[in-house]
């Protein structure tokens, strides 16, 4: 942990507030989700696939990655977010109101709900843009981590900008003149540059300090990240130049592949080898990003009558199979630490004395969080290709996970508290 910028990080209130947000959109999603007349699963342009879509990568990932920048940021590349305090608060208010509203909008194509959903949103994100960009513009270089972080910030903005205007101009306050062009690129800037790139800037760091691996060998984490913003350049532009189709397709997919065989593989010789639920999300994670590179790779080949459900499929493993876990497993080595640290640095534990990271959360309740969550992956992955009430099972185990994932959280807060910490 050497280098590591401990005392620029914001209060603990700053990250956990997001953080105990993003567990409801899970919630939120599954039960929305659920009952008769929904078909999210025939289509990935079915007005219920746009809404679940929005309530997952908005509401939980953004939540979840917006509370985890603002503390890596700092602690990592030793470049803090001015205001982390008010950022998280846009961001708490812009994403708990713009996202449901938003989903909302797209299920019932209601104008006035995508008026007031491109309001809070830009609420939440056009402040934490401008942070993002002033902490990433003043860090040093910070070798490939950083640069896949300020990839992924650039990814992050387009996809911003982009879903604003998609949102106004499908709410009738201007002209969209190539709408399938434009849901595609704010689609493939979202998944696969501001998540992607952000999973792996992060990994580079996280993966050798917190699950004690080897260091990513420095060639590799650099070419990768050259292969990963290759590939979605060169996906961006295939409309225009039909030949850079199948280098886009290799390069994203053989990133994807390339990425979880190289963690796998560091993973297998890590330092500590004790059972760890943290461990057993990215490792479900990492599988679920396998198999969604070869289905994303064998897209081209597939008949049409096929592709729609495959592309549902493909949705599931990378939102919920590999986004999903693996930031799942980050919150549970996060959240413990920084309630560790800060009950640390503040001097103020009490109540039977100073409690270790792995007293934070009961490591029993993250267990049963990892089975709901990979029930619920297991189940929904199939759905397309069964009927729509068979996804019932997967949707409540969903659902349950959140529940399971908010109460973990909630009791690092409680014990923090309980021993002395502020959040403040």
């Amino acid at each position: 942990m050497a280098g590591l910028s401990y005392d620029q990080g914001p209060v603990l209130a700053a990250p956990l507030r997001l953080f105990t947000l993003a567990p409801l959109f899970l919630m939120l999603a599954a039960v929305a989700a659920i009952g008769p007349g929904h078909d999210w699963s025939q289509g990935r342009w079915s007005p219920d696939a746009l809404a679940l879509t929005h309530l997952l990568t908005l509401g939980y990932l953004g939540a979840a990655m917006q509370g985890a920048l603002l503390q890596m940021l700092p602690v990592m590349l030793g470049a803090p977010l001015r205001w982390a305090g008010g950022l998280s608060w846009c961001g708490l208010l812009g994403l708990a109101t713009g996202a449901p509203l938003l989903a909302a909008g797209l299920r019932w194509g209601e104008p006035a709900l995508l008026s007031a959903a491109l309001v809070a949103l830009a609420l939440a994100w056009l402040p934490f843009l401008a942070g993002l960009a002033g902490a990433l513009l003043r860090t040093p270089s910070g070798g490939a981590a950083a640069w896949a972080m300020r990839m992924a910030g650039l990814a992050l903005l387009a996809t911003v900008l982009s879903g604003l205007a998609l949102a106004g101009g499908l709410a009738g306050h201007w002209p969209l003149p190539d709408l399938p062009r434009l849901v595609d690129l704010h689609a493939g800037w979202g998944l696969f540059g501001w998540i992607t790139l952000l999973v792996v800037g992060v990994a580079y760091r996280v993966v050798p300090m917190l699950q004690l691996t080897p260091a990513y060998p420095r060639r590799l984490q650099v070419a990768l990240v050259c292969l990963l913003v290759a590939g979605l350049l060169a996906w961006s532009l295939a409309d225009e130049l039909v030949w850079l189709r199948a280098p886009a397709l290799a390069a994203g997919g053989g990133g994807g592949l390339l990425f979880a065989a190289v963690t796998l593989y560091l993973q297998r010789r890590r330092r500590r080898r004790l059972a760890d639920v943290t461990l057993d999300f990215w490792r479900l994670g990492l599988v679920a990003l396998v198999l969604a590179a070869l289905l994303y790779l064998a897209l081209a080949w597939l008949p049409a009558t096929l592709r729609g459900a495959v592309e549902v499929s493909l949705g599931v493993l990378f939102l919920l199979g590999f986004a999903a876990s693996l930031v799942n497993g980050m919150l549970y080595k996060i959240v413990p630490f920084l309630a560790w640290f800060h009950l640390h640095g503040q001097g103020a534990a009490r109540a039977g004395g100073l409690p270790n990271m792995h007293e934070m959360i009961a490591e029993a309740a993250m267990r049963r969080h990892f089975r709901l969550h990979l029930v619920a992956v297991a189940w929904l992955t199939p759905a397309p290709f069964l009927p729509a009430w068979a996804a019932a099972p997967g949707l409540l185990a969903l659902a349950w996970s959140g529940h399971e994932l908010w109460c973990n959280l909630r009791a690092a807060r409680a014990r923090f508290l309980v021993h002395g910490g502020r959040l403040g």
